[in-house]
């Protein structure tokens, strides 16, 4: 099964998540690793959507300066 894609804020609320469970010192080296692995995967994934809007907003301003 696919996995559903995330939206900006969801990636955004994730990250904070991962964030805070690893500040609190909790957790052993193996999942420290995989909750970075997790929030860079998160960070890939807002990137490419704030790369989109602003694609799209490049574009929309060609055009009206057309």
């Amino acid at each position: 099964m696919a996995a559903k894609k995330l939206t900006l804020e969801e990636s955004f609320d994730q990250l904070d998540a991962l964030i805070e469970q690893m500040q609190q010192g909790d957790l052993s080296l193996e999942e420290s690793f995989q909750k970075y692995e997790e929030g860079m995967k998160l960070v890939k994934n807002c990137t490419q959507a704030i790369d989109k809007v602003e694609k799209k907003l490049e574009t929309i301003q060609a055009q009206q300066d057309a």
